[in-house]
């Protein structure tokens, strides 16, 4: 019996399609893109998967979801310096499941609207078995952070402790 059950979860992992970059889950590194204009920060993000070519909105997610969570390194070359993440607290993300799921939906998520691509052609480099694609995003902050505030996921700056 547990031989059979051993054959089952491994047919089953064995059949799946190979993972594309959507559904790798947050699989991404995100670095100082420049300076960006009063408002907003350039970030470059970079996307690891099987696959050489990725949608636009997966760079404008993970910009988005990285601006939120993991914050980035400084770049005194590129003029920039680091920024924590406008969402201190990483359980959040747990916390308001409901909000998110929506938030980054992969068809007209509310993420689209706080984010743009600069550069016009993505940088594309082999490593081992896999790609690395990188892009770099506008990401309005100061708008995102109000809308948030609004809805109640983050408190307001002058709000308090």
């Amino acid at each position: 019996m547990r031989y059979t059950y051993i054959m089952l979860v491994f047919l089953a992992f064995a059949c799946m399609p190979a993972l594309s970059f959507a559904q790798d889950g947050w699989r991404y590194d995100i670095d100082c893109g420049g300076a960006g204009v009063s408002g907003t920060y350039l970030v470059k993000i970079h996307l690891y998967g099987k696959k050489s070519s990725v949608p636009a909105d997966e760079f404008k997610k993970n910009a988005v979801h990285g601006v939120l969570f993991k914050g980035f390194s400084g770049n005194a070359v590129a003029g920039c310096t680091a920024q924590r993440a406008i969402i201190a607290n990483p359980a959040t993300y747990d916390d308001k499941q409901d909000f998110f799921k929506m938030f980054f939906a992969t068809k007209g998520g509310d993420y689209l609207k706080y984010a743009s691509l600069i550069s016009g052609t993505p940088e594309v480099m082999k490593i081992g078995k896999e790609y690395k694609v990188s892009m770099v995003v506008s990401v309005a902050k100061d708008m995102l952070r109000s809308d948030l505030e609004k809805a109640g996921i983050i408190k307001g700056l002058g709000s308090g402790f």
